[in-house]
């Protein structure tokens, strides 16, 4: 068994980089605290010894408040740990050296890694390594994660061991005693990067801070849905070509299993595949570039107040950013809340926030009832989808504040956000993160779910009884429910039999309209809006349709994770039943309008 080597850091000081770098796993890094809840773990060999290296959740001191800080000073605490290697930001050390006293006061053995010396040095900020590790007591190591500078170094320092910590006991002071070091050790010349950057946030903290926001996610939105129109077409186009051989040469199997295998459980996968993965190859690496230049913590400042009056937490705008991509990401993501209740709360109201898998849906509903049958431009569905998005955002708040006045009674608490500094997007990091972190990750969930799912569809349509299908008699016993929602039966089966994934809710509303024995592609907007019409379709349908996308049940996906992050079946099923009946409820309000 090799050493045993601990890196801690305060958030947004590159310390997963420099994890990466000493063991050469691809490790995401992210913008706020508790991104890396839990640890990482990997090893490197260095002089033939085996290092095994442990990267712990972003802290600021040994007093937690939250869940992953718990979870970090926990693990400080084992004995089984031979070297600590405390990595702080070179251009913000005075708030970082807190941690790094607190650490040298109980660990055994430490080394400070000064990160981010090159962007340091680009904001004319000098840092004197021996003055720290004179200070410090501990070995000092100058690194630029982002370079590869100075990990040779830290590598040999892990190697030979840290330095033996001379332990205190006041540790009341460490604030006192930061500042000292700090002004010891650091040259603050002229910064002319971090005065621009606090003249970009004056603009985008400010009063305009909203709208750039709204403008922001906007242009993503039209990105998204006009960069997924070619690559979606192509590969519906593949796979409809794919399924045609497949069928010509299973023509020596049973036709029963023949139609389970390729018109159920192929098309469903295909039909998910080429309609989800182009928009979250698109929407995934535009969003994770809002989070490499450091805006997305700041959105969580200029909506602060608006989830405080709601009695939510601040925090929770991350959360809800990360359910644009998938509400299951979302749920995991509220672990950076320290509050119990309100994690809960952006728990339990994250599924108001429509995923990638209902932006199709939205999308097709958009282009079709808001301008004519196909008729309407990019720049229009994407003002429509922004419309739903915004509705979505002030729901969730609504259903925040219910339950924060309800079973979830509490005040809002305060919270401490990095704002890390405005930095140069690394392309070729973003694209690796978000399209193999996120993008293959979530699709591989969806197409899991969806081939078995695309199957039961397949046998729900073609098992018939008394001259009916089981879909039939499904949607005829939901229909005086549709109709008091303003939709039908027919819908609301296609919505249920969707949990698994979303997006096959419109084409298996397609397949019960038309009474197709599997799920039918949607080959134009014109001929799907010609289909709606022809089985009762109106404005008011559109609307409750809509409201019920983005108000419904999570999918399997995220009710699954929501039992994990929660352990409770009780909240499983708050889950499941809030945006349900708040869906219910919005739609019966809608059609009585009507």
């Amino acid at each position: 068994m090799g050493a045993k080597i601990c890196l801690v850091g305060n958030p947004n000081t590159g310390k997963s980089t420099v994890f990466n770098l000493l063991t050469g796993m691809r490790q995401h890094t992210g913008n706020w605290s508790g991104k890396t809840v839990g640890s990482a773990e990997g090893s490197f060999v260095y002089g033939g010894k085996s290092m095994d290296v442990v990267d712990l959740p972003g802290i600021y001191s040994l007093n937690p408040i939250s869940e992953d800080e718990r979870y970090a000073v926990d693990f400080l605490s084992r004995d089984d740990i031979d070297t600590v290697v405390v990595v702080l930001d070179a251009t913000c050390l005075e708030r970082n050296l807190i941690l790094a006293l607190q650490v040298i006061d109980c660990a055994e053995k430490a080394i400070v890694c000064v990160n981010l010396m090159d962007e340091a040095r680009r904001k004319n900020i000098g840092v004197d390594l021996e003055v720290l590790h004179r200070e410090l007591g501990v070995r000092v190591i100058g690194t630029s994660a982002g370079t590869g500078e100075g990990i040779g170094e830290l590598k040999k320092a892990i190697y030979e061991g840290g330095s033996r910590c001379v332990h205190s006991s006041g540790g009341a002071a460490f604030s006192e005693r930061a500042e000292e070091i700090y002004k010891k050790a650091v040259d603050y010349g002229c910064d002319v990067y971090n005065c621009l950057d606090r003249k970009i946030d004056r603009i985008v903290m400010g009063v305009w801070g909203l709208p750039i926001m709204l403008a922001l996610l906007g242009v993503i939105f039209y990105i998204t849905v006009e960069g997924a129109n070619i690559p979606s077409a192509f590969l519906s186009s593949c796979f409809a070509a794919a399924e045609s051989r497949l069928w010509e040469l299973s023509g020596f199997m049973p036709l029963f299993l023949r139609g389970l295998l390729i018109r159920g459980l192929f098309r469903t996968v295909g039909w998910v595949v080429s309609v989800m993965l182009p928009p979250m190859a698109v929407f995934f690496p535009l969003f994770t570039l809002l989070e490499d230049v450091g805006y997305l913590p700041r959105i969580a400042f200029v909506l602060d107040r608006f989830f405080k009056r709601a009695g939510a937490h601040g925090k929770m705008v991350l959360t809800i950013c990360m359910g644009f991509g998938c509400n299951a990401v979302g749920v995991t993501a509220a672990r950076i809340i320290e509050s119990p209740r309100e994690r809960l709360i952006a728990i339990l109201t994250n599924s108001f926030v429509p995923c990638n898998g209902r932006f199709p849906s939205i999308i097709m509903l958009a282009a079709i009832f808001t301008a004519g049958a196909g008729s309407m431009s990019g720049l229009g569905i994407t003002a429509a989808v922004l419309a739903a998005v915004s509705a979505s955002v002030i729901i969730s708040l609504a259903a925040s504040m219910l339950l924060s006045r309800t079973v979830l009674k509490g005040v809002p608490s305060s919270f401490v956000l990095e704002l890390p500094p405005y930095r140069k997007p690394h392309i070729l990091g973003i694209l690796y993160r978000s399209l193999v972190d996120r993008t293959m990750f979530v699709f591989g969930r969806a197409v899991a779910v969806a081939a078995p799912a695309g199957a039961l569809i397949w046998l729900l349509q073609n098992i018939h009884i008394g001259g009916g299908s089981l879909i039939f008699y499904i949607s005829d016993a939901l229909e005086p429910l549709g109709r008091f929602m303003g939709m039908d039966g027919k819908l609301l089966t296609a919505f249920i039999l969707g949990m698994p994934a979303n997006e096959i809710v419109l084409p298996l509303a397609a397949m019960c309209y038309s009474g197709g024995s599997y799920i039918t592609d949607i080959e134009s907007t014109a001929s799907f809006a010609q289909l709606l019409c022809s089985n009762g379709w109106t404005i008011k349908t559109a609307v409750c349709t809509l409201v019920f996308t983005l108000c419904h049940f999570p999918c399997t996906t995220t009710l699954l994770t929501v039992k994990k992050e929660t352990g409770s079946l009780k909240w499983t099923a708050a889950a499941f039943l809030l945006p349900l009946v708040t869906g219910i409820l919005l739609c019966g309000i809608i059609n009585f309008i009507f």
